[in-house]
């Protein structure tokens, strides 16, 4: 079986951090006429439900209520996946493509797969609008995306860069623009990632020597502006994959993702006197990467599978009691 956390992007989730660039420059965003996500989705799709779920993901904490999928227009029969909600629960981050089935060059050129964002107006979730991070007329695959008040670090395929590169880009007036190379050591493998609120450390996964098998999570300290050395979490390292971390605002719990009885599930570690503690199971069964809002409430995605073959992803929400 495939693991489905990597299987909408592809070779997009294993980023080795530092860019590689042919031809690229900085951007800025140039207005390009919206394309309606949901045209794009196989008029055959069907919308999968809970009803219709094969393995639904299953609660392993009493301090949450039942995980449920955002509804529409969040989720749609698309592949909604990598939610990243912002710390007032107002603002919500995904990527999308509209057939999982589709191979990841020809989600490049369908014109809707990419990074999009929502807004809770009144309560209510509002249709999600992708953002443009490439220069009219260029290609570009982003996804993994991670923002930290004015600032997102995402990575990308796109035209002028050889392989797969992190990049940031700034929020101005109304707009992400700006976007450029990330400046991580490439010695580093940075994988997906997350920097405390207070800048001073980044924490991310990656294959790199002296691990414990297949992802594990790393953390590296700021320094006058330059990121250091990583050291390994050890703690919550284990021999089969560890990545996808998440820190919340007060730096007190890392939430993460590890493959828990062949699929993913989503641990969580604390820490207590300087020091993370033994993680905790909080959800399983097809459970990852999960991003949660000041509240407490865990946003995360989770993908639909019969047969060994995955139909679709939602995103889905465990509300704190």
């Amino acid at each position: 079986m495939k693991n489905c956390l990597l299987i909408v992007l592809g070779l997009l989730f294993l980023v080795m951090g530092g860019c590689i660039e042919e031809n690229g420059n900085g951007g800025e965003q140039t207005e390009q006429p919206p394309i309606d996500r949901e045209s794009k989705i196989p008029a055959d799709a069907v919308k999968i439900t809970p009803a219709m779920d094969f393995y639904p993901p299953i609660l392993h904490s009493d301090e949450y209520e039942d995980p449920v999928p955002m509804l529409y227009p969040i989720n749609t029969a698309g592949a909604e996946d990598s939610a990243f909600i912002m710390p007032d629960g107002n603002t919500l981050y995904l990527f999308f493509t509209p057939d999982v089935e589709v191979p990841v060059e020809e989600q490049l050129l369908d014109g809707v797969t990419g990074i999009y964002v929502s807004y809770k107006v009144d309560g209510i979730w509002q249709e999600p609008e992708r953002i443009i991070l490439q220069d009219s007329g260029k290609l570009a695959l982003d996804g993994c995306l991670f923002v930290r008040g004015d600032e997102m670090l995402f990575c990308s395929a796109r035209e002028g860069y050889t392989g797969v590169n992190w990049f940031t880009a700034e929020f101005e007036d109304g707009e992400w623009r700006n976007w450029q190379c990330a400046d991580f050591n490439p010695e580093y493998q940075v994988g997906e990632l997350h920097i405390t609120d207070d800048g001073r450390e980044l924490y991310f996964h990656s294959p790199r020597p002296g691990g414990k098998g297949g992802y594990d999570i790393w953390v590296s300290e700021n320094a006058d502006g330059e990121w250091q050395e990583p050291e390994k979490v050890e703690v919550v390292n284990s021999a089969e994959t560890d990545g996808w971390p998440f820190i919340t605002q007060d730096g007190s719990e890392l939430w993460f993702t590890r493959t828990y009885m062949g699929t993913p599930a989503i641990f969580m570690s604390k820490k207590v006197g300087g020091e993370w503690q033994e993680p905790e199971l909080i959800l399983s069964q097809f459970a990852g990467e999960s991003s949660l809002d000041s509240e407490g409430n865990i946003y995360f995605t989770h993908h639909f599978f019969e047969y060994g073959e995955m139909l679709e992803a939602d995103i889905y929400v465990a509300h704190r009691k």
